[in-house]
């Protein structure tokens, strides 16, 4: 043994521990490295005229679990409990082709269209009213995403006026005569969806977007001064796309006039790839945000006082294991999803990555709310809350929260194609009126448990660690009518030394911890 060597454990032995009983991973958290407050509205969703999202899942006229206005009560409390903070609506690639005027009046009235980007039959029975008074009645703050494809500026100003406007203007006697005399004051506004594909209604060039979006957000203005605008960024990032592109015509042009812009991603499914794979995902999210952010401050540059602009991320999940498309089969089972547990896991990718960019990252909208791609499962006789409502339901709680920038020495693990990256992926937030820290922490791998040392820079820990806890041993493991208690998370606490700066926990292998603890 050479000299070096034989202090480095002469070292080791006197701190009291071998090298066997080293931790394979460290984790150093420090209440002074805030990232930035994690906004409520990170913990959205969003709700489109898909399958049966909102037919048959928020709303069902005529069923004995659906209150006088037709919505499914069952379901509002599983949103309430959900703590769904900002619903986006009603699209959505729906969106490109609807025409809000059908959908305001009296029910028996509202002409019946057909939905050009579903294939299905649009009633409009689920109008404007509807929605902001679902919203309204679940305590939710609601966005409206006008018709930037088929539809005109004239359509987005007056929409405006119908829903806002306090004066006694023609759009707003409409909405009086319909049963609503004070305004809704509807405060954020999206100018359109996903308007960079190719497969969207009135598709159009990143040049012409802009244009059309700036003169539509400068008349929706003038109807009402205080709304917040949420531009449409990046959604198509197929091979020989321009994603970055696109993202920098449009912030050169609206700057000035937004107040967010817009990005969407969909991870695939886990198939035949790997759990490592499939988990790996956090990368590309964090690259896009990491971009997209920087393209933001490089059009703010040279601004004395630049308008803020954050990162709306109103469209996020894992789809699909059906093809999107106008194809009846594919409609009639509306992408409903069943999330297995490993789907589970990918919940805690995202909001990991929206933690950990707080500073940007405002705004974030799950797709979607019920039946299809969604947390929530309805028949006509109940409902069954799936393996990805209860990461969502749990993170939620972290609203407010400060997000923080932890250190962290993880074991690596490699992808199929070789790449390296950490096993723990990790996120942190702390309160400082309370001095409670929340630690996240997803263990990637689907073969080792990682035994950790938790540090605190600042400030010694109270006398226990509370667990909250997702794992199981089959990752297609889901949850169905009556057989919905295999997937929901577990709780323990854990005994630490009193006065302690640090402790050991060993995360399991692919699992996702949240730990709970006061400074």
């Amino acid at each position: 043994m050479n000299r070096s060597l034989a202090v480095l454990v002469l070292s080791s032995l006197a701190l009291g521990r071998s090298f066997a009983q080293a931790p394979a991973a460290r984790i150093k958290i420090d209440p002074d490295r805030v990232v930035g407050e994690i906004h409520p509205h990170v913990f959205g969703n969003f709700a489109e005229h898909l399958g049966r999202c909102v037919y048959g899942g928020m709303y069902e006229e005529g069923s004995a679990l659906s209150d006088a206005d037709g919505f499914r009560k069952d379901v509002m409390e599983a949103v309430k409990q959900l703590g769904v903070s900002i619903l986006r609506w009603p699209g959505g690639n729906f969106v490109s082709g609807y025409n809000w005027k059908d959908g305001i009046g009296p029910k028996s009235s509202r002409p019946a269209r057909a939905d050009l980007a579903w294939g299905a039959l649009e009633s409009n029975r689920f109008g404007t009213d509807e929605f902001l008074r679902y919203c309204e009645r679940t305590g939710i703050e609601p966005v409206l995403c006008i018709n930037a494809g088929l539809g005109t500026i004239d359509d987005a100003r007056e929409w405006v006026e119908y829903v806002n406007e306090s004066r006694d203007t023609y759009w707003a006697a409409q909405r009086r005569k319909n049963g609503r005399d004070k305004p809704w004051n509807v405060k954020y506004w999206g100018l359109g969806n996903e308007i960079d594909g190719p497969w969207q209604l009135g598709h159009k060039t990143a040049a012409e977007y802009a244009a059309f979006a700036l003169e539509a957000g400068k008349a929706m203005r003038r109807v009402d001064p205080s709304i917040k605008l949420v531009a449409v960024g990046a959604s198509n990032y197929k091979p020989g796309s321009d994603w970055m592109g696109w993202n920098r015509t449009v912030l050169e042009k609206l700057k000035d006039e937004v107040d967010y812009l817009s990005l969407h991603t969909y991870v695939p499914p886990r198939r035949e790839q790997t759990l490592e794979d499939f988990l790996s995902a956090s990368r590309m999210l964090d690259e896009r945000i990491e971009i997209t952010a920087s393209q933001i401050r490089a059009a703010q540059s040279g601004t004395a006082k630049p308008r803020p602009i954050a990162i709306a991320f109103d469209e996020w999940n894992v789809c699909c294991r059906t093809s999107p498309g106008i194809d009846l089969e594919v409609h009639r089972t509306g992408l409903e999803e069943r999330y297995g547990f490993e789907d589970a896991l990918a919940m805690g990718v995202f909001l990991n990555s929206f933690l950990r960019h707080a500073d940007v990252v405002k705004m974030a909208n799950l797709a979607q709310l019920v039946n299809a791609l969604a947390p929530i499962v309805t028949n006509k006789s109940g409902l069954f809350l799936q393996s990805i409502y209860f990461p969502i339901e749990e993170y939620g709680k972290q609203r407010g929260n400060m997000a923080l920038d932890v250190w962290v020495s993880s074991p690596t693990i490699a992808t199929s194609g070789g790449e390296a990256f950490r096993a723990l992926d990790v996120s942190a937030s702390w309160n400082p009126s309370t001095r409670r820290l929340s630690l996240n922490v997803l263990n990637r791998s689907s073969q080792d448990d990682i035994s950790t040392q938790v540090e605190s820079a600042d400030g010694k820990l109270a006398n226990q660690v509370e667990i909250w806890q997702m794992r199981h041993p089959d990752m297609r493991a889901t949850h169905d009518f009556g057989r919905d208690r295999t997937l929901v998370p577990k709780s323990s606490v854990l005994a630490v030394t009193p006065n302690t700066k640090r402790f050991n926990y060993t995360f399991p292998k692919a699992s996702l911890t949240i730990l709970k603890f006061t400074l």
